[in-house]
């Protein structure tokens, strides 16, 4: 198909769904000559999820335009990213990416033959290469190097050497891969122009950069594979697809961070040209669209119910799904899937934890208990918040040089009496936040059940404990806590939902205990009940 089309038509394909194009005349310039060659990299970190099939069909596009395309396994960019993956699970989670990237690129009728796979250790522990890293690494300064991985390096209060070196790697790849052009998403952009800004003083050429939008997840934020309610991950079960695509954000008539919708925009439309529709013939039946816009205008004007969106969607996402699923059914991909990411019940907290973000291994590390920063306090001062009936002002001593100042909305749930002096709990890294013209800076953990009347008790800590003591999970002992919880990243929220109390009236986190090295955290009375 390729050797029909004129250079224009290439172009079109290959820039087509993006969201921007750095040096496209050096793309256009090419095309006139020959096939344009691209790379696409990825980091073996997190599980792959379904957001994954926007840069495979662009993939699908840069072949029918008749690109050399180049897919890099970045297993040492993995390492360097804060370690989010552990130097002894790199050569396994290589093989799981390659394993189910090769599987997405099947579903979607990629044919394999036409692409070249290669993991980043293959050249990038070569001598050439890292002197061109030492090279590189007397020009960049630390500013540029922070601000390059700003969007795609894991940001942390006390960055890590490792995560400034990360920019200028993924720079260096492409003249290493021998490119016309990068492929990455748009959050990728200053690392793309750090790039063009230094490559050219080490003797190399400037390569052009393709960028796709950010794909909202779930939950209208960035898919992640870091943040399990955002994403659907690619061996998720029919069961689980319907579960998760049910709680979707998909506000009726809103087309702004609807990822149920960009899904249909920037995956199913390049890859099948049409999307169906399925409803109920009283509302009027199926309806097939060939053009997005159109799609997209009877949603914004409540023509397309949420629920049809959804459903229809499920549909289109189970077929390509199935084909992976089936393909990881096999003993040998199941073990190694397990193998790659295996459960906290198999790696300790302190295997592969990383800097700053805690640790606990686990399918989902970056989601590890650990990264909360909970301690014991003593409530030394409680009051009336001075502008707020429902709300105490309490100073409470968590064992630093100066108590902190907490409000808390306990006035309707216990006495001013019952708390003064009283040892509570205190998830002390979250964002300090004004509550009523009051800085907040720290949250007092309780135990409730909802009804009427709602209940509500303060969490009790072992007897004979101290402020400051260190509150952890089991399991999760030697994770280190973020020294601030990123907002944005909702970490506290995603391991909020599985905080519960036991009908032994214990604290928990999925079923293991929360403890300081007295023992259990507990509640008086509320069994069964939500920890916030």
């Amino acid at each position: 198909m390729a050797d029909q089309l004129s250079s224009d038509e290439k172009l079109h394909l290959i820039t087509r769904n993006l969201q921007e194009v750095l040096g496209e005349d050096k793309v256009k310039q090419v095309l006139q000559e020959r096939e344009l060659k691209v790379y696409w990299g990825t980091a073996t970190t997190g599980k792959p999820h379904v957001a994954y099939f926007v840069p495979m069909s662009k993939i699908a596009d840069f072949l029918k335009a008749g690109c050399e395309v180049t897919i890099l396994f970045a297993d040492l960019h993995a390492y360097l990213d804060n370690m989010k993956a552990p130097w002894e699970l790199l050569e396994l989670r290589v093989r799981y990416y390659e394993q189910v990237i090769k599987a997405m690129l099947e579903s979607i009728g990629v044919p394999l033959d036409k692409l070249k796979f290669i993991k980043g250790t293959d050249y990038q522990l070569s001598r050439e290469y890292t002197l061109d890293v030492y090279r590189l690494s007397s020009m960049v300064t630390e500013h540029d190097a922070k601000k390059a991985g700003a969007e795609v390096v894991k940001q942390v209060e006390h960055p890590l050497l490792s995560g400034l070196l990360y920019p200028g790697l993924q720079a260096l790849d492409e003249e290493y891969l021998k490119v016309d052009a990068q492929f990455g998403g748009v959050d990728q952009r200053k690392i793309f122009t750090l790039a063009e800004k230094y490559l050219p003083s080490l003797g190399y050429a400037k390569r052009a950069h393709l960028m796709n939008p950010m794909v909202p997840g779930l939950t209208g934020a960035k898919m992640s594979s870091s943040e399990e309610e955002s994403k659907i991950d690619l061996l998720d079960s029919k069961e689980d697809v319907k579960k998760k695509l049910k709680k979707a954000f998909c506000e009726p008539g809103n087309i702004q961070n609807n990822g149920v919708l960009s899904f249909v925009k920037y995956v199913l439309f390049p890859l099948r040209g049409e999307f169906t529709i399925k409803r109920d013939p009283k509302w009027g039946g199926d309806k097939i669209y060939t053009v997005f816009d159109e799609v997209e205008k009877d949603f914004a004007e409540e023509t397309i119910h949420p629920g049809d969106l959804k459903a229809s969607v499920e549909v289109a996402l189970n077929q390509l799904l199935e084909p992976i699923r089936k393909k990881f059914e096999s003993p040998e991909l199941r073990k190694l899937t397990n193998s790659a990411y295996p459960s906290a019940s198999k790696t300790k907290a302190g295997k592969g934890a990383k800097a700053g973000g805690g640790g606990g291994g686990g399918e989902d590390d970056e989601l590890a208990p650990s990264r909360l920063d909970i301690r014991v306090g003593k409530i030394i001062s409680v009051e009336k918040h001075p502008d707020a009936d429902s709300l105490y002002l309490e100073k409470i001593d968590v064992g630093e040089a100066e108590p902190r100042t907490v409000v808390s909305g306990l006035v309707a749930y216990v006495s001013q009496e019952d708390l003064q002096d009283r040892m509570v709990l205190l998830l002390c890294n979250l964002k300090p936040q004004k509550m009523r013209g009051i800085e907040s800076q720290a949250m007092l953990l309780c135990a409730s059940i909802e009804g009427e009347p709602r209940r509500v008790e303060p969490l009790d800590p072992p007897e004979g404990s101290s402020p400051g003591e260190q509150v952890f999970v089991e399991g999760y002992e030697t994770g280190k806590p973020d020294d601030k919880l990123n907002p944005k990243k909702k970490v506290w929220e995603k391991l909020q939902v599985d905080l519960k109390i036991s009908d032994e009236c214990v604290a928990q986190w999925k079923d293991k205990h929360l403890m300081t090295k007295l023992g259990q955290i507990t509640c008086k009375t509320l069994k069964g009940g939500n920890i916030s």
